[in-house]
């Protein structure tokens, strides 16, 4: 069965057409991906969540303070102003072009490292994710067949860096002075019909990328393809075929023909009498020829065997090829698609993150678990699942096992499908890999669809939020870091908004409470989240990454923007800040008697202290103290302009009528410095006291436990 779409690059047949649109393999799959519909991020559900809070947060502050100002016995025109102003001060306007430029940065900053984000919001996911599901073939591998090991007259070949050469126990192996192994890569050559070219950018094939191999290893042996065809002229030929499980060639030479036959080790066996050594032919040993087969098996490699036959007479009728028999063992060779570089230690830095690295590959099983071994997605004894065991579970006995598997082998695009979406009801937040057509339905399922840029189809690229201009998985590495540097911009701006919004709610009721004057017009609170305020969240959004952003865990699914130790900070430094506030606030208004002084000092005090409180929100572990404030120019500047901008309201007559501001004097200056730093202590107390006292989620493990396959090495801080 020819599905539509195939490419059909060697053979010869007649096509009957038995289906066409939606009854094709393209139909089903294009069906799946329609009935699957776009999974929300994990950013967009937090945001949606904390808009809840701010929203709720906002109306009840408002209500309170207009009821309890009346109550108290205040205007009711006064209360409402007062309710006014109270929601201006509360509401972050700033947050939603921050939140926007943040993303866009590491949009920018990813597609630097080789991942292109088509789908905004993507960005912050692949921080949030918990489970990789990665394709093998040309993602965690070079998508290059390559002979690793030769085996012939009971001795192991290994083949050179770059196919230079042939070893043997490390040294240069003579392939003329080794019939053997001389015949085994000749037999490779002429049973082969796969093309080798030069061009200007090297080596160039086509052809099936097994036989494309055969050919490498050949000319690593100095045996070069089209010298040895030309010796040896084609008579008759049996082409490969998956029932027959091997291919044929009798060749021409100086008039006798030789037949050379290439396929699985268990059917050439089926063939032959004798076996070539290095005195020339013998009995066979099939002992040595099964274990020298499974040991490269297990090595990960296909093993294709070699075997030949000296006619002393031409077949009257090729026909007669079709089973041959009598022949005498070569040799064995085995390849394999090598891992890509780096690859090992990317998921080794993935594990160092607590993200698991699962592989979903079409390939069989033993192969599938010999890469997953060698670069470490998992162990020896790592159980793998394929395609026919996923047919007889029901959806909740997958979903018992997908929390300790991590290889999937022999899956079709309903398994794949299948197994992201058992991942995600435990609770991952799952990033899929994919190239081709049949990938479609799972990267659309995912939370993030990883489509690849070079070998992908246009249909995985269509489906996939983010795209791999490399295709290699080294470069998610690098996106998940971008990812969660984003998101700890998103989280440090929104801190720093909500904590100062809070010390100002507090301040303003607190003065509504205790019967005081309006402590901050209005008009006076827009400037403060506007103007001033705004320079600085927009600063933070270009905070660069810290050095433990992939040595920590993913955040909890449910935690939300700000988590629960920024909220306890949250109200440490909102009461600071209020309290700074008020007492400046009272200080001047009992000396002075001037409502318009005391608004001033009070909203030139909260100025100070967001100029300072800024520098708490760059991390939310490391101290101030030991972060360089030239690391993020554009936040150290913005601070000296805000505070510049504000010094100059306080002075020009324009924006004093504006503000309803007046200027303060020097000793003003000096107590709302002192006062402000107040900040500073009460943030580097918290931080000190969390980092000998940690709680919440990222004190514990990771929420998805798997089995030790190697060390982590951790990577190198940005």
């Amino acid at each position: 069965m020819a599905y539509s779409g195939s490419v059909v690059t060697s053979g010869r047949g007649r096509g009957v057409a038995v289906a066409t649109g939606g009854g094709t393999e393209l139909g089903e799959i294009a069906g799946l991906i329609r009935s699957e519909a776009g999974t929300e991020t994990p950013l967009q559900r937090r945001m949606a969540s904390f808009a809840k809070i701010v929203g709720l947060a906002v109306g009840v502050a408002s209500l309170v303070a207009f009821t309890s100002g009346v109550a108290l016995g205040g205007e009711a025109e006064d209360m409402f102003l007062i309710a006014v102003a109270l929601a201006v001060a509360a509401i972050p306007e700033g947050l939603p072009v921050v939140f926007t430029i943040t993303l866009a940065r590491g949009v920018r900053r990813m597609a630097r490292r080789n991942a292109i984000v088509r789908r905004l919001p993507a960005v912050e996911t692949l921080g949030s994710t918990t489970v990789i599901g990665s394709d093998k073939t040309g993602t965690l591998t070079q998508n290059r067949m390559t002979v690793q090991q030769v085996w012939t007259a009971g001795r192991v070949y290994a083949i050179g860096e770059a196919g230079a050469g042939l070893l043997l126990d490390g040294e240069p192996a003579a392939v003329d002075e080794r019939p053997g192994l001389h015949r085994t890569l000749l037999a490779g050559v002429l049973t082969n019909e796969a093309e080798a070219y030069r061009t200007e950018e090297g080596l160039q094939f086509t052809g099936d990328p097994t036989e494309a191999a055969l050919l490498v290893s050949a000319m690593a042996g100095a045996i070069e393809p089209d010298e040895a065809r030309d010796a040896y002229p084609v008579f008759a030929e049996i082409a490969f075929e998956p029932e027959r499980r091997y291919s044929a060639s009798l060749r021409s030479r100086h008039g006798t023909h030789i037949l050379f036959v290439k396929g699985a080790p268990e059917r050439v066996a089926d063939m032959r009498s004798d076996m070539l050594t290095e005195t020339g032919p013998a009995p066979i040993d099939r002992d040595a020829i099964h274990d020298a087969s499974r040991r490269m098996a297990e090595d990960g490699l296909r093993v294709l065997a070699m075997a030949y036959r000296d006619l002393p007479e031409p077949l009257d009728d090729p026909a007669e090829l079709t089973e041959p028999d009598r022949l005498v063992f070569l040799g064995l060779q085995g390849m394999m698609d090598p891992s890509r570089h780096g690859v090992a230690d990317a998921v080794a830095a993935c594990r160092a993150a607590g993200i698991r690295v699962v592989m979903i590959t079409g390939d069989h099983a033993i192969t599938a678990q010999a890469i997953a071994r060698r670069i470490g997605i998992a162990d020896e004894d790592a159980e793998v699942l394929t395609g026919s065991d996923l047919d007889h579970m029901s959806d909740q006995q997958l979903q018992e096992r997908v929390g300790a598997v991590s290889v999937y082998a022999r899956v079709s695009p309903e398994d794949k499908l299948q197994i992201v979406r058992a991942l995600q009801e435990r609770g991952n937040v799952v990033a899929v890999t994919g190239d081709g057509v049949n990938d479609a339905p799972a990267l659309k399922a995912a939370a993030i669809g990883v489509a690849m840029g070079r070998s992908g189809t246009d249909v995985a690229r269509e489906a996939a939020d983010m795209v791999l201009a490399d295709d290699n998985f080294v470069s998610i590495v690098a996106a998940v870091e971008e990812g969660r540097i984003t998101f700890d911009n998103v989280r440090k701006v929104t801190f720093f908004l909500v904590s100062t919004g809070a010390a100002t709610i507090a301040a303003i009721l607190f003065s509504v409470w205790a019967q005081w004057p309006l402590l901050m017009l209005p008009a006076q609170l827009l400037w403060l989240n506007l103007v001033t305020n705004g320079l600085q969240d927009v600063a933070l959004a270009f905070e660069p990454g810290e050095k433990t952003t992939l040595q920590r865990p993913p955040r909890p699914a449910r935690e939300g923007v700000v988590s629960h130790l920024l909220w306890e900070r949250t109200l440490i430094a909102g009461l600071v800040m209020a309290a700074g506030t008020l007492v400046l606030f009272r200080w001047e208004l009992d000396r002075t008697d001037s409502l318009e002084r005391a608004q001033s000092v009070a909203l030139t005090t909260m100025v100070m202290f967001m100029a300072f409180h800024v520098g708490n929100a760059r991390s939310e572990s490391t101290s101030l103290f030991r972060l360089s404030p030239v690391s993020n120019p554009f936040l150290f500047v913005a601070t000296l302009s805000a505070l510049a901008i504000h010094a100059a309201a306080l002075y020009l007559p324009p924006t004093q009528y504006v503000l309803r501001v007046e200027p303060i004097e020097a000793a003003a200056w000096l107590r709302i410095v002192a006062v402000a730093t107040s900040i500073l202590v009460a943030m580097e107390l918290h931080k000190l006291i969390r980092r000998r006292f940690p709680v919440g989620p990222h004190a514990g493990p990771a929420a998805e436990p798997w089995p030790a396959a190697r060390p982590a090495i951790p990577p190198t801080g940005r």
